[in-house]
């Protein structure tokens, strides 16, 4: 039975494990190759590609830094090269330095900087000349409700995500005549390691304000990324919401 991604070929950046693994996994059920990229968790991502071909499907396993220009675009030559053409492109990886503007470093700065924002960029741009070639691409950044709405400790982390939005808006109108649509995913507070990290009583106050009374899923992080890639021809430039209400 044919699949609606059969033979398209996805890269997910961050893919490892999170959100990332999860959008992996739901590209991969409907028949997507996936290049599966990771910084430093190596086995995570062999598992990752072990589930992939458990769907019948081919993996790529590709450790780069994205954060690193060089690193980033060649993640996306690795993957054209070994299967010759590119047709998804998911932005996931991110790192958060929460601190308040009176503790924040240079470096918590340009950290969050150079991986959730700069690395778009770098892959993007390494990306288009492909998918311009074939006339086809689907490409989704992962943005967050902090960039739209903002959060104490993280205008860092906050100026990544809106600026993943903004460069969403343009670069869409750029390429939408080579079939090619730009969007961005902003979750809310999702069920991965980084909210792990949050102690409970800070947990239990984030409930408290969202509408929906719990946490997001990865997988519905997922099903929203894949619609846009398998459905979503005659949607570009947009941000989707999935965050229980928490920002509307």
């Amino acid at each position: 039975m044919t699949r609606r991604l059969d033979n398209q070929v996805a890269i997910v950046t961050g893919g490892s494990r999170g959100i990332g693994r999860a959008i992996a996994l739901e590209l991969a059920s409907l028949g997507a190759k996936v290049a599966i990229n990771y910084r430093g968790g190596q086995k995570e991502a062999e598992k990752v590609a072990e589930e992939i071909r458990e769907h019948g499907t081919e993996a790529l396993v590709l450790q780069a830094d994205v954060s690193k220009k060089d690193q980033a675009r060649g993640l996306v030559t690795q993957t054209i090269d070994h299967w010759g053409r590119l047709d998804i492109l998911v932005n996931n990886a991110g790192i958060t330095r929460d601190k308040t503007m009176k503790k924040l470093t240079d470096e918590d700065w340009e950290d969050v900087i150079n991986t959730n924002l700069n690395s778009v960029y770098y892959t993007v741009s390494a990306a288009l000349p492909t998918m311009q070639d074939q006339q086809y691409g689907r490409i989704v950044n992962i943005s967050s409700f902090v960039g739209q709405a903002g959060n104490f400790g993280q205008s860092n982390y906050s100026a990544s995500k809106g600026g993943i939005i903004a460069f969403t808006k343009s670069a869409a109108q750029e390429v939408a005549k080579n079939n090619i649509t730009i969007n961005a995913i902003a979750p809310g507070f999702t069920l991965t390691e980084m909210l792990a990290q949050v102690p409970e009583n800070i947990q239990e106050k984030i409930l408290a304000k969202i509408p929906m009374g719990r946490f997001g899923q990865p997988q519905e992080i997922a099903r929203a990324v894949v619609f846009l890639a398998a459905d979503g021809d005659y949607i570009t430039g947009q941000q989707i919401n999935v965050n229980g209400g928490v920002y509307m």
